[in-house]
């Protein structure tokens, strides 16, 4: 596939990403855009994206953890301190519509590629710039997403009560930077169709870790409260977690007072919705360690199958605690098709589909994740349509400066 914008490929069709990320969230945002139809140029230093070398596990000899974040690009290996390369690599973003960067703050000013240079020599372009903790006060903190999870205050309420602190078992706030980004990327477009001009866009893994902790920390900014570990179990709703049965823990979710009735209907102890203690989740959350040994004593005479039988019939949410593997499997069982092969031809990749379903736009698969520098001929041949485009630019508006009254032949 060709570098030059695909048609009816997606709602991005036509929009240009010169991608200068690597690892995980700014991959993440431009993979998105890429399944959208944009035409994503992965630019990599000699070495190559770091993740390419994190295994296990892996897919044929490839880093899996590459493969997740990398599908619909094309990749071109350019050193920035090589003068023939940076020149190939301005002629890149200069191509392009969006310039994503996850490069330390200051670390692109050498090559004339940092905010102020951007923005000075192509206006028209947006610049995303992704960080670990900003461009000012955190600009020489390394941006690895469990510093964040470490500081941000998610692990202080991960975990059990009497354990220690815990971190996710992903990358958890690249990933949701990787969003922002991708959502702030389209705010933008969706803008410079109007002005026409460019701008400069600034993700901080901080600030997104502080904004994907919703409630935990608006609790903290709105009423000083500071929340701690809880296990498994929520701070505002009960009961509202995983639940030994006979055989295996079940997740039951109560959000409304409606549904602890019918909760207790099926426990047989229907006493416990009219009883001051649990009738509202306020009195619950407050009684919670009275209530609870009460469920667990009815919970485990049944196996989990039939309390999920029994809870679903009557519309109280609960489900078991699943593998990855039997995960994916469910999500196939209710038709999610959430494996999808990428690629065509000798180089197809299982990969993880995209969630966005699009009724008349729909996102594509049609490339694998490229090898290291698969694509630079393609690339090349890409920037020497581009230069002969302008060069024939130039060569008309020559010709119609001179002779003002002739009809221009495009």
């Amino acid at each position: 596939m060709s570098p030059s914008p695909q048609h009816g490929t997606g709602p991005l069709d036509g929009v240009v990403v010169a991608d200068f990320t690597r690892v995980l969230a700014g991959p993440y945002c431009t993979m998105l855009l890429a399944d959208m139809g944009a035409t994503v140029i992965k630019v990599e230093g000699p070495g190559g994206d770091d993740s390419r070398t994190w295994v296990p596990p892996s897919f044929h000899g490839e880093s899996t953890y590459y493969l997740s974040v990398n599908r619909n690009k094309h990749s071109v290996v350019l050193d920035l301190t090589d003068p023939e390369d940076l020149a190939t690599a301005h002629e890149i973003v200069a191509g392009a519509d969006v310039f994503i960067e996850n490069f330390k703050p200051g670390g692109l000013q050498r090559f004339g590629l940092d905010p102020d240079s951007v923005a000075e020599r192509w206006p028209a372009l947006i610049h995303a710039s992704i960080t670990g903790f900003g461009m000012d006060g955190g600009r020489s903190l390394p941006g690895y997403d469990l510093l964040v999870q470490g500081v941000s205050g998610f692990m202080s309420v991960t975990g059990s009560p009497d354990g220690p602190p815990q971190r996710a078992g992903v990358a958890m706030f690249d990933v949701i930077t990787g969003l922002h980004a991708a959502v702030a990327v389209l705010g933008a477009l969706h803008e410079r169709a109007t002005s026409g001009q460019g701008q400069h866009i600034h993700l901080d893994l901080l600030s997104c870790a502080l904004s994907g902790l919703v409630n935990q920390t608006t609790g903290y900014a709105a009423c000083g409260n500071v929340p701690t570990r809880l296990g498994n179990d929520h701070p505002s709703l009960y009961p509202y977690g995983p639940f030994p049965t006979a055989d295996k823990d079940l997740i039951i979710t109560v959000g409304n007072d409606a549904q602890f009735r019918r909760f207790v209907d099926v426990l047989g102890l229907p006493d416990l919705a009219d009883d001051p203690r649990f009738a509202t989740m306020e009195q619950r959350n407050e009684h919670r360690d009275t209530l609870r040994p009460v469920l667990v004593e009815a919970l485990t005479r049944e196996p989990s199958e039939t309390w999920t039988d029994r809870l679903r019939a009557v519309g109280v949410p609960c489900a078991p605690i699943l593998t990855i593997a039997e995960g994916v499997d469910y999500a196939a069982s209710l038709g999610l098709d959430p494996v999808v092969p990428t690629g065509t031809g000798e180089r197809v990749v299982p990969t993880i589909k995209n969630p966005a379903a699009f009724s008349r736009t729909p996102v594509r698969y049609d490339k694998a994740p490229p090898e290291l520098g698969a694509d630079r001929e393609a690339v090349t041949s890409w920037l020497r349509r581009r230069r002969a485009d302008r060069a024939n630019d130039v060569a008309r508006r020559a010709t119609h400066e001179k002779n003002p009254s002739r009809k221009d032949p495009s």
